[in-house]
């Protein structure tokens, strides 16, 4: 649906803005009004995020506070007001919120990739305008394939073979993606072009193209698998020292060692993805410069679909084991249920990790796109003003998560008196 809006937005500014003997200054004035879209799917996904994440996270700490420990009811208990609360709030934050924060990463992406692309006067004047939107489009067809690789193809004895299903769509999505590329680089894009400001212009071959989209692709494989790695109880391996494990062991000695030894595995698990998107960004700059950025991060989102719906499963299966407890049908069910609830914790981390990994491109492709509108040669960080704006930059992510997990305890202390 997004895609189709801005398809729809698209053809209309085209018809309303651009003369009929249009320049290329034409196209870049019509792409930056475009960018806006982006911009508004940003101010959506900041109000599903975190009014949704507040609201999700303190239903759920104050139905527990309540509930489990001072009144001594059952998980997600028929008795426990709360427990509603806790199952709309996970629709509310897990669910809208993560869809709308993943859209305002596609559609910035792809308003990024537009704007660039709007430096090439052979891009400006084929349909290779349009490539990041093809390239999305590929993207939905390959996800239909991939769920019917998991519906039709794998079966499911036992409920702890559901995660390592649902980590095969990753990977098969991701696997038949790669081809797809290619091929849509192959008729997409003219074989060679000239992309950029003078005098930093890139001459760019299609494949090259391929190859910053591919690198996000794979990126976002593997910082899902790591991120599945660090959050999973139990993986194909069998391993008996992976992380959650040697946590569990930690947990042992008290809610002191819990807390200490999750934030060092939390801090640890960063170091993968932060090492796979630095790859992604110099590959991708070095091949077809911001535009190169922009295509990595629309490769990484090529599999939103499916993303999306590993992400949603996490709070379905936890929304089924409160409505089974509420509706006391019975202990067997309710093991079926959390089993599934274990695999859908595992999943939701996932989405939370391409989607945190997509936002580092997007925020370059953003930033580039500007610069090369802006025609900046450099940015020196050794200038005064840039080098507070880095500090000021760096706090404010700290300062926000502050903020937000203060809210989240007034609202828990709210629902806790009410």
């Amino acid at each position: 649906l997004g895609l189709l809006n801005l398809c729809l937005l698209l053809v209309i500014y085209w018809n309303i803005y651009l003369p009929e003997k249009a320049t290329t200054d034409d196209y870049l004035r019509m792409l930056e009004t475009i960018a806006g879209y982006g911009l508004g799917g940003s101010t959506v996904a900041l109000f599903g995020r975190v009014g949704g994440g507040i609201y999700t996270k303190a239903a759920d700490v104050g139905a527990d506070l309540v509930g489990k420990f001072e009144e001594g009811m059952a998980e997600d208990s028929p008795d426990n007001p709360g427990t509603i609360a806790d199952n709309v709030g996970d629709n509310v934050g897990d669910i809208a919120g993560m869809g709308s924060d993943l859209f305002g990463s596609f559609a910035e992406s792809t308003c990024a990739a537009l704007v660039v692309s709007g430096t090439s006067a052979e891009l400006v004047n084929s349909a290779a305008l349009f490539f990041p939107l093809i390239l999305s489009a590929s993207g939905i067809i390959v996800s239909f394939f991939t769920t019917f690789f998991a519906t039709n193809l794998m079966s499911i004895e036992n409920a702890e073979k559901v995660g390592i299903v649902i980590k095969y769509q990753l990977i098969i999505s991701t696997v038949l993606m790669t081809p797809v590329l290619f091929f849509v680089t192959l008729i997409g894009l003219p074989y060679e072009f000239h992309i950029g400001n003078m005098p930093d212009v890139k001459v760019v071959k299609y494949y090259y193209c391929f190859i910053c989209a591919a690198c996000g692709l794979w990126s976002g494989l593997t910082i899902g698998l790591f991120t599945e790695y660090y959050t999973s109880y139990g993986d194909v391996l069998k391993d008996e020292k992976n992380p959650v494990k040697e946590l569990v062991k930690q947990c042992e000695s008290g809610a002191a060692m819990n807390l200490i030894s999750g934030l060092a595995l939390g801090f640890t698990s960063t170091g993968v993805p932060a090492v796979c998107i630095a790859i992604t960004i110099y590959i991708s700059y070095s091949l077809a410069g911001m535009y190169g950025i922009a295509l990595g991060a629309l490769g990484m989102l090529s599999t939103l679909c499916i993303g999306l719906t590993i992400d949603g499963y996490g709070p379905i299966s936890d929304n089924a084991g409160g409505l089974a407890e509420m509706a006391q049908i019975g202990e067997d069910v309710r093991k079926s249920t959390d089993a599934l609830d274990a695999a859908g914790n595992t999943t939701a981390a996932i989405g939370k990790g391409f989607a945190i990994g997509s936002a580092a491109l997007v925020s370059l492709a953003l930033f580039g796109a500007f610069v090369t509108r802006a025609k900046l040669e450099f940015v020196n960080l050794l200038s005064p003003l840039e080098l507070c704006g880095l500090f000021i930059g760096a706090m404010l992510p700290y300062a926000f998560s502050a903020m937000t997990m203060k809210s989240v305890g007034v609202a828990a202390n709210k629902m806790v008196q009410e």
